[in-house]
């Protein structure tokens, strides 16, 4: 059984291939564009749990990266019975000074690429009769707000799509599904080590390796969404009923430095 993990070489991509590898025994295919946390990745995984491992260095931002990565899976004649389009990157700024190069990437990693790797690898899945497909959305994809408004819009999107494929792909003996985490502990947000102890303390963060075991869990379970932590079931509906007065007020606080000329 192969899986292929994309943005594996560290942090919740990194606990995906950990996971896959201990407590289910799969040979794995990691991606990233970090070369050398990639080959430590690759080389500590196959060392520990005794199980074939490959990794390709690839930008996945670029817009050819998806036929490559099929390529590459195909040529070597790797049966992908487990995809996680785990890659993303973050940022926050407002929309106008953000630079275009960053945009575009993240529309290119978080859309057009996972919606890319979903039809390529989830039509061969589809033909067999069988493989499962875990596409990661994030909690933002409920919030409309400024400042992170590229980060949620894509996250939306890889919402939409994963719940619209679902019942297509059923037919066909697949499973897909939606993993939508509030704050995980990773260096994503660029908090201190203290600031990140304290918000998994308080059920602010998940640790990431707690993220994986629950999402794996529901996904061989047939689910179609996993939204792990009971403060996000919480939160989610004031996301969407916060003023936006209050929204703004929140933004000009935190980012009026970043954003003044």
């Amino acid at each position: 059984m192969w899986a292929l993990v994309t943005g594996a070489s560290s942090g919740i991509g990194l606990c995906y291939a950990q996971c896959l590898a201990r407590d289910y025994r799969a040979d794995l295919i990691l991606v990233s564009n970090q070369e050398r946390e990639l080959f430590a990745a690759a080389e500590s995984l196959a060392s520990n749990y005794g199980v074939e491992v490959r990794q390709i260095c690839l930008d996945l931002a670029q817009s050819d990266s998806a036929d490559r990565l099929y390529k590459f899976a195909t040529e070597n004649k790797f049966e992908i019975d487990i995809l996680v389009n785990n890659a993303g990157f973050f940022f926050f700024d407002s929309y106008i000074r953000a630079t275009e190069q960053k945009i575009e990437s993240m529309l290119m990693l978080h859309v057009v690429t996972v919606a890319k790797l979903t039809r390529l690898f989830g039509a061969d899945m589809c033909r067999r009769g069988r493989g499962y497909v875990l596409n990661m959305s994030s909690l933002s994809a409920w919030m409309p707000y400024p400042a992170i408004q590229t980060y949620n819009s894509t996250k939306a999107f890889v919402y939409n799509l994963t719940r619209s494929l679902r019942p297509e792909f059923r037919l066909k003996g697949v499973n897909v599904m939606v993993v939508t985490p509030g704050a995980v502990d990773t260096s994503l947000y660029s908090l201190s080590p203290r600031t990140r102890r304290l918000c998994v303390i308080l059920g602010i963060m998940i640790p990431p390796e707690k993220l994986a075991r629950r999402a794996l869990k529901r996904l061989f379970a047939g689910r179609g969404r996993c939204m792990p932590g009971l403060i996000n079931h919480i939160a989610r509906p004031f996301c969407l009923m916060l003023p936006e007065c209050i929204i703004n007020a929140i933004i000009k606080k935190v980012s009026e430095k970043k954003w003044e000329k």
